[in-house]
């Protein structure tokens, strides 16, 4: 029986769309390797987003070209964001690539798959798997909408995924279906801006109406989604999320910076004080929530007192979660034009750190209130000998039993908080 190994680096729609990779592997008669040392088959999802993520796919293609040297017959595919419509350079300068398709063209691995004699199941069914690429998760990423509409100048995204469509309403529900039949508990809803779901369909219908139809699906004990954008998330979403038991109560809403001119240069669409305002409306109507954001330090010309407005917005906001990434020029965008990447590195990894530290402090803190409360864990699977899961609020928990707790509803009792995870102790099994 042939093997596949699945190598995937950057967002959760690669996640997802891995997943879906392997799931068609499955049904077309290979099986999961552990490595890309044992496999017939290697898979690259790739993401370029920033200037780390791209070395890091080109240092992989590299380990790949000495491994094909020594095993001609290993196949090599890449998809994901490396990959645009025009992949002559890309085979020019990868010629031990044997397939380049774009993400999400799974009709091209297919008719590939047909060429090599591969058996194929039309039909792509996702089977979430833990980091092992074999342990069943009883969590699943669904992508509802692909592409982006937006052009924020920073971002690779819109030319490499194309512009915003999204999946039928049906088609969605009747794959979450089928995913909760085979043991799914929890699924996130994937979208460069899921708060576009829907505006090119017929009828229009929006993400608040997919979260009401899957509400109503039997089992199906959670529903996430991300991620948003400040400046089309709704109020009609944020009434759906307070009124559903099974949303969860976490949003990723990012802000990018805390100053005007520099959002303006972004091209992001709101200003600060529209996504305080936001922040505020969200906190009132979900008071449970919790919230994360991504902030870029360094964008060109950013002036020190215009990064202290961002450091200022971090204090203020309070959010449970902070990504920060300094400024990367990915070329073809609109900053890469248009404006000089001048500032230092040693610059952005300063202010980088100052975000981090602060947002380190803020975290502790958050989470210390947590200490001595129940909270309802989903169990993903075990990480060193210990059982890991999230909260409702996304909160990562480590517990220690004997037990089996994989794709189980815990109640655990949180004794130890850290401005990362918490740990505790099981009072009890919900399911």
């Amino acid at each position: 029986m042939p093997r596949y190994f699945i190598w995937t680096i950057g967002c959760q729609m690669n996640k997802a769309e891995s997943q879906q990779i392997a799931g068609y592997l499955d049904s077309a008669g290979y099986q999961a390797a552990a490595s890309f040392s044992n496999a017939d088959l290697v898979i690259l999802n790739t993401c370029v987003v920033r200037h780390s993520a791209e070395n890091k796919v080109l240092g992989t293609l590299g380990l790949l070209k000495g491994l094909k040297n020594k095993h001609p017959n290993l196949q090599i595919l890449v998809t994901g964001c490396l990959v645009d419509s025009d992949t002559h350079e890309l085979k020019r300068r990868f010629p031990h690539v044997d397939l380049l398709f774009k993400p999400g063209d799974y009709p091209e691995l297919i008719a590939w798959s047909q060429r090599r004699g591969v058996p194929v199941e039309q039909r792509l069914l996702r089977y979430p798997r833990n980091d092992d690429g074999m342990t069943p998760l009883p969590c699943a990423f669904i992508p509802i909408i692909q592409g982006c509409d937006n052009f924020c100048s920073y971002c690779i995204v819109p030319y490499r995924r194309g512009r915003e469509v999204s999946r039928p309403l049906g088609e969605i529900v009747c794959e979450v279906e089928e995913l909760v039949r085979r043991g799914v508990k929890e699924v996130t809803l994937l979208g460069q801006n899921v708060d576009s779901y829907g505006h090119n369909l017929p009828g229009h219908p929006d993400l608040a109406d997919l979260l009401n139809e899957l509400s109503s699906i039997d089992d199906l004990a959670r529903i996430r989604f991300l991620t948003n954008h400040p400046k089309d998330i709704s109020l009609k979403l944020i009434d759906t999320v307070a009124s559903l038991n099974r949303v969860c109560e976490h949003l990723e809403l990012p802000v990018q910076s805390g100053d005007d001119d520099i959002l303006k240069a972004m091209r992001r669409g709101y200003t600060v004080e529209q996504y305080r305002e936001l922040v505020h409306t969200i906190r009132c109507k979900v008071p449970q929530i919790s919230l994360s954001t991504d902030i870029i330090v360094g964008f060109p010309g950013e002036t020190e007192e215009q990064f202290e407005h961002s450091l200022s917005l971090v204090q203020e906001m309070r959010v449970d979660v902070v990504h920060v990434a300094a400024y990367s020029p990915r070329p073809g965008t609109i900053a890469w034009r248009e404006y000089q990447d001048n500032i230092p590195v040693e610059v952005k990894k300063k202010r980088l750190n100052k975000i981090e530290e602060l947002q380190t402090a803020i975290a502790s803190k958050i989470n210390s209130h947590l200490q001595g409360k129940q909270m309802e864990v989903l169990v993903e699977g075990r990480k060193k000998g210990k059982w890991f899961g999230r909260t409702r609020s996304n909160k990562l928990v480590f517990f220690e039993d004997a037990g089996d707790w994989v794709a189980q509803l815990a109640r655990i009792q949180i004794e130890k908080t850290s401005p990362w995870s918490l740990r505790g102790e099981v009072k009890k099994i919900i399911n």
